[in-house]
């Protein structure tokens, strides 16, 4: 999906859920090549030209989510929880993040969340960029996850800002990784415990359709 079809999405469900005639949603998406710069993002921090990045396809679009610049791209799953926040938001970043920190360790992968620079790393390597934005005490945005994702499209940034450190991915780690249906089912198994919620599956295109109705 379109990144910026997403957080038409999203904005829609959000829309929704303040109103109380949406349920809270957690949306599971893959994006088209594409770099979003956070509230805090630093121009510097796009390495690759206007030119080179038309060239190859990649957008760059702002956003309102905290953090700085990252990439999306195909074999990434990308992950929009439209929650309320009856904890606040710091409990809503930490159970989100648990619940990606039980699937990669049920992959042996062992991540470990940082809150001065946030995101789950391996090592010095970040798997899973993390960042939201809260309106009215439901947040949108979420986390990007590393599956099979090709690393190349992070020499474009500089990824979150952080100046020598790297990237790694769930296939780097492994030598392969799931199929990102298996992985986006895996995550939503785990954010209903993290999150104490029960959860029925939707098609996409079922979400399409609640937002052309409610443009309609």
């Amino acid at each position: 999906m379109p990144f910026l079809q997403a957080l038409r999405l999203q904005e829609h469900v959000r829309a929704g859920v303040t109103a109380g005639d949406a349920p809270e949603t957690l949306l599971l998406l893959e994006h088209e090549p594409v770099i979003t710069l956070g509230r805090h993002a630093q121009p510097g921090n796009v390495l690759a030209s206007p030119e080179q990045l038309a060239k190859d396809g990649v957008a760059v679009v702002p956003t309102s989510r905290g953090g700085d610049v990252t990439f999306h791209g195909p074999g990434q799953l990308v992950g929009y929880p439209v929650f309320r926040l009856p904890a606040g938001i710091k409990a809503h970043v930490l159970a989100m993040v648990g619940a990606i920190v039980d699937v990669l360790a049920e992959l042996q992968i062992a991540a470990e969340w940082r809150a001065s620079q946030p995101g789950l790393w391996v090592g010095r390597e970040k798997i899973c960029a993390v960042g939201v934005h809260v309106r009215r005490r439901v947040a949108i945005h979420g986390f990007a996850l590393n599956a099979s994702v090709d690393l190349a499209g992070f020499r474009a940034i500089v990824p979150c800002g952080l100046c020598g450190a790297g990237v790694t991915s769930i296939a780097k780690l492994r030598g392969s990784a799931p199929a990102l249906d298996d992985l986006a089912a895996r995550v939503a198994n785990a954010c209903t415990r993290s999150f104490a919620m029960g959860m029925k599956k939707i098609s996409a295109s079922a979400s399409r359709l609640q937002v052309a109705n409610r443009e309609s």
